[in-house]
């Protein structure tokens, strides 16, 4: 019998010395009282695989990423399984912000380097696309999760960065995005906004643990099979399809595996495939006297870090950021809480009137890339190993267009913004 340790606050050369003892390691790199998993109720407990399951296609990863995939294979009538090594919802979707936008971590100048202002106009459009594909979602199921769209608004405090807005602005209008520029002299907020572009429903927010579980409510009823506490610890690839063993030596075959476990990819590829940080979020107490352009309106700054902020359905304000390495630092709890200052402060700062009391703190690794965007698609090297990888600051929206563009691919329809996502581009 295998054993079981979850690690909190531990060093890492421990963690290495455990795993060489043979003993299985539930490492979480999520800290904190999150807010999403302490405010629900355990929806529902899924069971841990006990017999050899055949499917078509294997998920590896219960969180929204995989959720979203379960949906979309299901809908269009894919056999699929989800496989979850922990609970479901439990590790980094308990700790996103659930703060959508379609723009993404840089601003499109910034991005040339990397890729051309039409791929980035590109995946701002995608990005509506996503948001689109949500608000249908809700519309035809209801809204179970607290979904609401809202503006998007990016902006500066700072007088030397307000060309860079501009620039912005006029890239974002002359690729025909409803967007209006923001000044010291038409500025809606009781910020300090030298500069700004706002996105016409360009945004939105919802809980992300109650999507997780309404997805799942929708696909399981479709056929859809979910496991929990079922650890994937070896892959097995043959001419037919591939083989997924599980924790306790139970075995799924599938035709082809998706990863959808976010920065947590060693034991599918040697591939370094994002870059790791460590980001902080803060939720306050329910305030009684927010603006409601702040309900409409979900905020980011072009700071470096940058930080964002949406409100909740009962009143309370989340804010991120103060991005740090990505390890050790997560273990280290005064660096943490350093974090969790600044954020506090710089709350304060920009709402002074309010009577600002800190309820939830927490913390989470994520990966970026150099693009900003995520991966989808399949492996340059093995097409039975694909990957659906959220990553960047737009990872439930990059993996809504993954389970939309995956599921047609497995029926053969190649859908050419694939190109935009695929494993290799950076090669």
């Amino acid at each position: 019998m295998f054993e079981i340790i979850n690690i909190k606050y531990k060093q890492i050369y421990k963690l290495i010395m455990i795993r060489r003892q043979g003993i299985i390691i539930d490492i979480q790199y999520v800290q904190g009282d999150c807010i999403f998993t302490r405010i629900n109720k355990v929806t529902k407990q899924y069971d841990y695989l006990t017999e050899d399951i055949n499917t078509d296609v294997i998920i590896v990863g219960g969180g929204v990423t995989g959720a979203i995939l379960g949906y979309y294979f299901t809908k269009n009538n894919i056999n699929a399984v989800i496989l979850e090594k922990s609970r479901i919802a439990h590790g980094s979707t308990s700790i996103t912000t659930s703060l959508l936008q379609y723009e993404l971590d840089s601003n499109a100048l910034e991005l040339k380097s990397y890729t051309s202002i039409d791929n980035v106009i590109k995946s701002y459009k995608l990005g509506l696309k996503a948001l689109n594909e949500i608000e249908e979602f809700i519309n035809e199921y209801g809204n179970a999760c607290d979904f609401k769209r809202v503006d998007s608004f990016l902006y500066t405090a700072k007088n030397l960065e307000i060309k860079e807005m501009e620039e912005e602005y006029e890239i974002r209008k002359e690729g025909g995005l409803d967007v209006e520029f923001i000044n010291k002299e038409n500025n809606p907020f009781s910020l300090d906004v030298k500069a700004g572009v706002s996105s016409k429903a360009g945004g939105a927010h919802f809980d992300p643990y109650k999507y997780t579980h309404a997805l799942l409510d929708v696909s399981t009823k479709k056929g859809l099979k979910v496991y929990e506490n079922t650890e994937v610890i070896k892959i097995q690839y043959n001419e037919d399809g591939v083989i997924a063993e599980t924790v306790y030596g139970h075995k799924v075959k599938g035709k082809i595996l998706i990863v959808a476990t976010g920065y947590n990819t060693t034991l599918f590829t040697k591939r370094n495939l994002g870059i790791k940080t460590t980001t902080f979020n803060i939720a306050t107490k329910p305030l009684n006297n927010i603006e409601d352009i702040y309900k409409n309106t979900v905020i980011r700054d072009n700071e470096d870090p940058y930080n964002y902020l949406r409100t909740t359905d009962d009143n309370r304000i989340i804010i991120g950021g103060e991005d740090i390495n990505f390890l050790p630092d997560i273990f280290n709890e005064e660096l943490c809480n350093k974090s969790y200052e600044k954020l506090e402060q710089r709350l304060k700062s920009m709402f002074p009137s309010l009577d600002i009391g800190i309820e939830y703190k927490y913390c989470g690794a994520f990966a970026s890339t150099q693009d900003n965007l995520g991966f989808l698609g399949k492996d340059p090297k093995n097409k039975k190993l694909w990957y659906c990888l959220g990553y960047g600051a737009n990872g439930i929206l990059f993996a809504i267009l993954g389970g939309m563009m995956l599921s047609k691919l497995y029926l053969g329809e190649v859908d050419k913004d694939l190109e935009l996502f695929k494993i290799d581009r950076f090669d």
